[in-house]
């Protein structure tokens, strides 16, 4: 299940990119769910695990893709931190919607992050509420971002 504590968090770990440049594996960057991911934000190639190709920069390292892709790369591989997830766009919902239902993590969030039509479920650790869709997260996240 995807927990998520809105505003600020001591603990969580801000600067998702600095953290990332220090911290990932070349096997990361070679797992298929981390390929798929890349793809579709940063619509750039896995040619292996220092190389990334991307439509905009050309080929580029791991460290250059954007911080909404190392921040799930991250989640995926470090499930036991909690990561600002506000490095993320709404184009990273659906995939921490998905690494939530392979693991249980906690995300800081200090906006309201759109997940989607469909159904989900999310617990919001500031109320211990656990929320299933838009329309029941979003009165309780205003309140508290």
């Amino acid at each position: 299940m995807l927990n998520i504590f809105y505003g600020e968090m001591p603990e969580a770990i801000f600067n998702t990119s600095v953290y990332f440049k220090n911290i990932y594996e070349d096997e990361w960057i070679m797992d298929s769910m981390a390929k798929r991911m890349i793809l579709d934000i940063d619509k750039s190639t896995v040619l292996d695990s220092g190389v990334i190709d991307s439509p905009v920069m050309g080929k580029i390292p791991p460290t250059s893709l954007s911080g909404g892709v190392k921040t799930l790369i991250l989640m995926k591989n470090e499930p036991e931190k909690i990561f600002n997830a506000s490095a993320c766009g709404d184009n990273c919902a659906k995939w921490i919607l998905q690494l939530a239902e392979q693991q249980d993590f906690t995300i800081n969030l200090r906006h309201l992050m759109d997940f989607g039509r469909d159904a989900f479920s999310i617990r919001i650790l500031n109320t211990n509420q656990i929320v299933h869709n838009m329309k029941e997260l979003i009165p309780v996240a205003g309140k508290l971002v």
